[in-house]
């Protein structure tokens, strides 16, 4: 019976609190996204780029270990982005302020969590994460928008002056305060990725009997995992933007419904598209799988979808950063002049750069490598392991539960002296 009971008490070291250690938040508010819309807003704002260029770092990768990586990085995103979650209920649960609006959810769970050093490194992150999103997306749309273009007119339009020009289209939507108030974007991005998807794998299979035979890999080399492995983060890792989102849900402790729904039908979006590209067209893909496909209406038609996801995501995308900047700049939370400047500014802050870089695979791969890893795989876990010893410290009464808990507080006081003692 004691060596039972000590393999429990150790198997808790390792997992998960029970639901009776840490009980979810009552708050709800009485209105706000529902768990089912705020799943489509993940997808939304995680597929993109990433659903066109996966086909691509599966070929560098190799099929088996690719597709490995794959299920293992969406795996783990999935878990990130439910500790995530967690830690935002925690929030609001311990310190009632941030039931209202907050302008930066992440940061403020740093705060809460390590410090305000890290509160500022989150914010660091989170705008290079977002601003580099951005300029994947504009450069993805405003790519599409000129390949359509020249394939229905035969007009090689500037390429620069596409970009600047989605720019302006896109700029009155940015001015809307928070994902609520868009949450209809958000639905026709999804739908738009779905249809995608389905023509990829239509356009693919057409192509099978042309394309296949003529079909090559790259040769192997194990950088190749790295690039892939960068593709594959991007691909599921969108969780800059996720506790802006969760904050307007009406029940933010339904969270975990959304991330498994998202990440269920992110997996429905992604394999059979990756698995299309590897078999059909092999080393031929390069940044976009859209390029590779030979059937013109739909390589055009997906020109158009993928352009609609992306401007619609560019929505969702912008927002956290918009509000780090409006919150340094002490902007005031309603509609006013400052909130037209400063957004203003940072999208075309995002022009210059889609000018400067023609490419966004490049951008994708230092992403995925450097300030995405940070928000979607490193942060959510280090802010949940310290808010959940500083809640722990809270229920057991110590005086200094409101203080940033230590690492060793962590490991020795409320892990491993529940095993020993």
């Amino acid at each position: 019976m004691d060596s039972e009971k000590k393999l429990n008490q150790l198997t808790d070291i390792f997992v998960l609190p029970t639901e009776n250690r840490l009980k979810p938040s009552k708050f709800e508010k009485t209105h706000g996204l529902h768990w089912i819309v705020t799943a489509f807003f993940l997808v939304g704002n995680i597929a993109g780029a990433g659903f066109v260029a996966l086909p691509t770092a599966l070929v560098q990768a190799q099929f088996w270990p690719g597709l490995f990586l794959v299920i293992l990085t969406s795996l783990i995103g999935a878990y990130c982005a439910y500790v995530l979650g967690e830690s935002w209920v925690i929030l609001q649960k311990r310190w009632p302020d941030y039931r209202q609006h907050c302008r930066k959810p992440y940061a403020e769970m740093g705060f809460r969590a390590m410090g305000s050093e890290i509160k500022t490194i989150v914010s660091v992150c989170i705008s290079a994460t977002q601003f580099g999103v951005t300029v994947v997306y504009l450069l993805l749309c405003a790519k599409n928008i000129h390949d359509s273009v020249a394939a229905f007119s035969g007009y090689n339009f500037n390429f620069c002056l596409v970009i600047l020009i989605l720019a302006l289209l896109l700029l009155p939507v940015t001015y809307l305060k928070s994902p609520e108030d868009f949450w209809w974007t958000v639905i026709l991005a999804m739908v738009s990725s779905a249809v995608a998807a389905i023509l990829i794998c239509v356009g693919g299979a057409k192509d099978y009997e042309t394309c296949h035979s003529h079909r090559k890999l790259p040769d192997f080399y194990f950088t190749q995992y790295s690039l892939g492995l960068s593709i594959f983060i991007c691909a599921f890792g969108g969780h800059a933007a996720f506790p802006t989102i969760q904050h307007d849900m009406r029940k933010p402790s339904e969270f975990k419904k959304s991330v498994a729904l998202a990440f269920s039908m992110l997996h429905m979006l992604y394999l059979p598209v990756g698995t299309i590209g590897y078999i059909v067209y092999g080393d031929a893909l390069r940044d976009s799988v859209i390029n590779a496909i030979q059937t013109v209406w739909i390589q055009q038609a997906l020109n158009i979808l993928i352009t609609a996801h992306c401007i619609l995501a560019m929505t969702c995308v912008l927002n956290p950063l918009n509000q780090e900047a409006e919150e340094f700049f002490d902007v005031p939370h309603h509609f006013c002049i400052q909130r037209i400047v400063v957004r203003t500014a940072i999208l075309f802050f995002a022009v210059f750069v889609a000018e400067s870089i023609p490419s966004f695979g490049p951008i994708m791969n230092l992403l995925g490598g450097s300030s995405l890893m940070l928000t979607s795989l490193v942060f959510p876990c280090l802010f949940y392991m310290y808010l959940l010893t500083s809640q722990k410290k809270k229920e057991d009464g110590e005086k200094n539960a409101d203080e940033i808990p230590t690492f060793a507080e962590w490991v020795f006081a409320y892990r491993l002296k529940e095993f020993f003692v």
